[in-house]
C-alpha cells in the first residue's frame, strides 16, 4: 500500500484557467504550486508549498547565464526553488542569500549520461524533479533505486492523472511525488485521488465453523492474479455480501502439483469478493485486467490485477460459520482438500477437514449491496 504522495500543480502556461485551477488545487489540498512568477503565490494558504521554477526567462537572462546577478532574484515567500541545469551555478549564491529556501534541480533524462547525473542528484539534493524523454519506466526505477536511502524527495513530471497512478506504482512505492500541468478542471481532483493510499485495512474477525456439507456439482472459479501472493494472504470470498471467509492462495506446497502463488481457488462462481474495501463483485464478473483486493491475516490490503479466471465444473463443499454475534456466513468451494482457508495466526486449513468448532478468519460487512455498492435498504440473503 502506498502512502500519501506529494502532488505539485504546474501553473506555467495555464493561461485563463489559472484562477480556476488554483481554486480547485486549494480545495483539494494540493501540496505545492509551481510557477515561474512569484506573484502567482499571492493568497495561497500556508499549507501550500510555493515552488518557484527558475529558468532563463524567469531570471531575465536569455543569453549567458554566467552574467546573471543572483542578488536581483527575489525569492521572498518562496519555499522551494527548482533550478534548470544551465542555471545550476546560481544555487550556491542564492542559498547564501535565501537560507530559508530549499533548492532542487530539474533532471532531464534523455540518455545514459543524464540518467547517471539524475541518480547523483536524487541521492544528494533536497529536491530532484525528474523529466524523462521516453515512456519506459526503467530510468525511473534506476533513479529510485539510487535514491532509496536519500533524505531528499524525487518528483516525477507526469502528463495526466492516469500516468501519475502508474508512476506511483514503480518499484511498488514510486517517487516522492509528481508534478502535473492540468489541462482541464477536474484533473487536480483525479490527481489527488491517485495519490491517496490505495486501500484501507479491513477488520477481520474469527468465525466459528458450524457445518460442512457436500452439495453436489457446480462451477467454481480459480482467480489467477498478476501478483505473487504471500503465504498469509488471499482474497475474501462468501456466498452472502455480509459475510466472507479469507481464502488463501496456492502459495503453500502441495504433494501432487507445483505451487501456484498467483492463484486463489476461490469458490463457487456466484460468490462475492471484494474489489475495493467498499465494493463487492461476483467471481463470475472478474475478467483479465479486473482489480480486486488481496487481504492478509492482519487485515492489510493491496489491490491486485486479475490475469484470468478459470471457471470449471467440480464437486462443491458448503461451509457454514457464524460470527461473534451469531452472524451467519457461508462459503461454497471446490470439494477437495487442497482448497484452503486461513485461520487465526495464519493457520492454513484444508477445507475438507474443517469441522464444527474450528475457527477461520473472515470479514463481516455491515451494509447490504446493490450492484456491488453498499446501500441502506432491506435485503435478506439466505
Amino acid at each position: 500500500m502506498n502512502t500519501n504522495k506529494i502532488c505539485w500543480l504546474d501553473l506555467r502556461g495555464s493561461g485563463p484557467l489559472t484562477v480556476a485551477l488554483v481554486a480547485e488545487a486549494v480545495q483539494q489540498s494540493i501540496d505545492g504550486i509551481v510557477s515561474d512568477r512569484v506573484e502567482d503565490f499571492d493568497g495561497l494558504p500556508p499549507t501550500v508549498t510555493r515552488v518557484l521554477w527558475l529558468d532563463r526567462a524567469a531570471v531575465g537572462a536569455d543569453t549567458d547565464p554566467t552574467a546573471i546577478d543572483p542578488t536581483v532574484i527575489d525569492l521572498n515567500g518562496v519555499d522551494v526553488a527548482v533550478v534548470e541545469p544551465d542555471l545550476a551555478g546560481l544555487i550556491g549564491p542564492l542559498s547564501a542569500t535565501w537560507p530559508a529556501v530549499e533548492f532542487g534541480r530539474l533532471a532531464d533524462v534523455v540518455d545514459a549520461a543524464s540518467l547517471e547525473q539524475a541518480c547523483e542528484w536524487a541521492a544528494t539534493d533536497p529536491w530532484t524533479v525528474l523529466r524523462f524523454a521516453d515512456t519506459t519506466r526503467i530510468p525511473l526505477e534506476i533513479v529510485l533505486a539510487a535514491a532509496a536511502n536519500a533524505k531528499g524527495q524525487t518528483i516525477s513530471v507526469v502528463g495526466d492523472p492516469d500516468e501519475a497512478e502508474v508512476v506511483f506504482g514503480v518499484l511498488e512505492h514510486g517517487p516522492g511525488g509528481v508534478l502535473m500541468a492540468a489541462g482541464a478542471i477536474g484533473q487536480i481532483t483525479r490527481l489527488k485521488a491517485a495519490a491517496q493510499p490505495r486501500t484501507a485495512d479491513v477488520g477481520l474477525t474469527e468465525l466459528e465453523i458450524v457445518a460442512v456439507a457436500h452439495v453436489g456439482m457446480g462451477e467454481r472459479a480459480c482467480v489467477d492474479t498478476c501478483t505473487y501472493l504471500r503465504p498469509d494472504e488471499g482474497i475474501l470470498v462468501g456466498s452472502h455480501s455480509k459475510g466472507m471467509v479469507l481464502c488463501v492462495s496456492e502459495t503453500h506446497p502441495l504433494p501432487y502439483m507445483p505451487t501456484r502463488p498467483f492463484r486463489v481457488n476461490a469458490g463457487a462462481l456466484m460468490s462475492y469478493t471484494l474489489a475495493t474495501p467498499e465494493r463487492t463483485q461476483y467471481l463470475s464478473e472478474l475478467r483479465s485486467g479486473s482489480r480486486l483486493l488481496a487481504v492478509d491475516v492482519d487485515g492489510h490490503t493491496r489491490p491486485v490485477t486479475v490475469g484470468r479466471v478459470k471457471i470449471e465444473t467440480r464437486p462443491l463443499l458448503s461451509i457454514d460459520a457464524v460470527g461473534p454475534g451469531g452472524q451467519p456466513v457461508n462459503l461454497i468451494v471446490q470439494d477437495d482438500w487442497h482448497v484452503r482457508v486461513l485461520g487465526p495466526g495464519g493457520a492454513v486449513l484444508n477445507s475438507t477437514t474443517l469441522k464444527p468448532g474450528d475457527r477461520v478468519l473472515g470479514y463481516l460487512p455491515t451494509k447490504d449491496r446493490h450492484v456491488g455498492f453498499p446501500i441502506d435498504e432491506f435485503c435478506y440473503e439466505q
